[in-house]
């Protein structure tokens, strides 16, 4: 595919690496080139009793365990739940980015992730990617009513390592949230089983919603 940018688009933090974060890992150890946005730092997310900024700064530590390079994570300031209400602000987000990155490739939630921010995100990716850049649709079961199951990236036993370590670095929200999506088991599972469909040991799915070649 010639891939030499990519951009994940990732509403809160956490979702990229719950949805391809050993994807990420693999590109990134290929040398491709990866720009990271998180629209919310999920400020009113975090757990009673902790810096409101806990969520940002687990966020970075968890990009540094993938291996993105430094100034490549850009966290930004929408509230969690508000994304319909400023769905022009975040077009305008992803057409400058459109410019200063010039991805090939777009990481998004899938279409049919039904939280309303990650809902936005994909919309507005489609908008202002849709004649510019490849776009996949990130696998998040507990989302989804339905998922197409079109790309498959397999991975070694570092990337998943590497995913499951990127995913702890959230201790906030293993600790004190309780997440079932959280949980390592469930984890693995998922990438067991996405192996299993092209017979490979471990692999992450992705919706193919646009393919500019």
């Amino acid at each position: 595919m010639n891939l030499r940018k990519i951009l994940v688009l990732s509403p809160h933090t956490d979702d990229a690496e719950l949805g391809a974060g050993g994807t990420i890992a693999r590109f990134l150890e290929e040398g491709i080139e990866i720009d990271y946005v998180v629209f919310s730092g999920c400020e009113t997310s975090v757990p009673n009793g902790l810096p409101k900024d806990t969520l940002r700064t687990e966020c970075q530590a968890s990009a540094n365990i993938l291996g993105l390079l430094p100034g490549k994570l850009n966290i930004l300031y929408y509230q969690v739940r508000t994304f319909p209400e400023h769905r022009q602000e975040i077009l305008e987000e992803m057409n400058k980015l459109k410019i200063t990155v010039k991805p090939d490739l777009i990481l998004v939630p899938s279409s049919n992730d039904m939280h309303q921010d990650h809902s936005t995100i994909y919309w507005e990716a489609l908008r202002a990617f849709k004649k510019e850049a490849s776009i996949w649709g990130y696998e998040h079961p507990w989302n989804n009513l339905t998922f197409s199951t079109d790309i498959f990236v397999k991975l070694s036993e570092t990337h998943v390592e590497k995913k499951i370590a990127a995913l702890k670095a959230y201790e906030s929200q293993i600790t004190h949230s309780h997440k079932s999506y959280f949980d390592e088991i469930n984890l693995r599972s998922l990438i067991y089983s996405r192996g299993s469909q092209v017979d490979t040991r471990f692999a992450e799915s992705f919706e193919l919603v646009r393919l500019l070649y």
